[in-house]
């Protein structure tokens, strides 16, 4: 598979052939990654079957997840059992992903799933919801208001894990890319080019068309903590991927102290599911009363939930000081996206159940 001219060609384009410069293209903001190369145990396991059924070696998402490699290896589990297996179509959940992204203004995972959109085959729709317009298709239409608006599901239950599962992975990867990634999918922000994007797409082709087998992921978080399957996916490889994602990422709270992790969780828990107001009176308020040596920590953790964004310099380094690790810092900003993920899971459920 790793033969291909065209994805040898796109992979150098986008990370170049030498580590440290792959690192620069990425645009990596607070973490030095474990790359491939160096990679041991359970996250060699996660690179390796990451550039079998995703189809590339490298990652930028990824690679900036690998400080903390259970949050890595359960991120990718998610993605895999939702986006990459199953029954629906994968070029029908690539347009869930985008419409997520497009929702959560995540400009690096738009332009990644207009490629891989280019890479299904649908060149037409995957330009066309990139210039921001509405997909002749109904079906397409009716999934991508779905992803950014929420409301009635326009797909039958059975596919609900897929569905959903495809939209709360990117409720999650977003956040997290969007904290800790610049936007910069391509150096010089080559993605923009409608030409990059279709040789992009090309280059992917082969891997994404392949219908994958559920399930063959889980034995990589099989000794991870679980919390219990959500009602949307129970019974299903998806629904014991998402409940471990849920376990690892929530744990990253245990790095705030209680009245921190509660001001953070009852913040998200009254959330909309809006944008937050410009200003900072919306993240402010909820931090006021904490003591001061707990503010940083849950202002991150509020942004990387509803603002990603927004996270600046000055806000991981006020938290970070000088003994917060990489690690540290990937596990606080997995707490926050996955409250806020698990806030946007129950706005997705609600109607999903006036419907059954």
């Amino acid at each position: 598979m790793h033969d291909d001219p065209d994805r040898a060609e796109y992979q150098h384009v986008r990370y170049g052939d030498d580590p440290k410069e792959g690192r620069m293209m990425a645009g990596f903001r607070y973490v030095t990654p474990v790359e491939p190369q160096d990679a041991t145990g359970r996250a060699a396991l996660v690179y390796a079957q990451f550039a079998d059924d995703f189809g590339m070696a490298r990652m930028p998402v990824f690679l900036t997840l690998s400080p903390s490699v259970e949050v890595q290896a359960a991120t990718w589990v998610m993605l895999r059992e939702s986006l990459l297996a199953g029954n629906a179509t994968r070029t029908s959940k690539e347009v869930v992903a985008l419409g997520v992204s497009l929702a959560n203004r995540c400009p690096f995972c738009v332009d990644a799933h207009t490629t891989l959109l280019h890479a299904t085959g649908d060149h037409r729709l995957a330009e066309t919801i990139a210039r921001g317009d509405t997909p002749d298709d109904p079906e397409h239409a009716a999934l991508l208001s779905w992803a950014k608006v929420r409301g009635p599901a326009p797909f039958p239950l059975e596919l609900a894990p897929e569905y959903i599962g495809t939209a709360l992975s990117f409720h999650f990867i977003n956040r997290m890319a969007s904290a800790l990634l610049t936007e910069n999918l391509l150096p010089a922000n080559l993605q923009k080019s409608r030409l990059v994007r279709s040789v992009g797409g090309r280059a992917l082709a082969r891997t994404v068309r392949r219908r994958l087998p559920p399930g063959a992921s889980l034995p990589l978080v099989a000794d991870l903590p679980a919390r219990p399957e959500p009602a949307w996916a129970a019974g299903t490889p998806v629904g014991a991927a998402y409940a471990v994602l849920a376990a690892v990422a929530g744990a990253g709270g245990e790095l705030l102290g209680a009245a921190a992790r509660a001001a953070v969780t009852g913040t998200v828990g009254a959330w909309d599911g809006t944008h937050p107001p410009m200003g900072n009176l919306w993240l402010e308020g909820p931090i006021a009363d904490l003591p001061a040596g707990e503010r940083a920590g849950a202002r991150f953790a509020l942004l990387a939930a509803l603002a990603p964004y927004r996270v600046t310099d000055a806000d991981v380094a006020a938290w970070r000081g000088g003994s917060r690790t990489d690690e540290d810092l990937v596990r606080l900003c997995a707490f926050g996206a996955i409250t806020a993920t698990e806030r946007a899971g129950a706005l997705i459920e609600a109607p999903l159940g006036e419907r059954s």
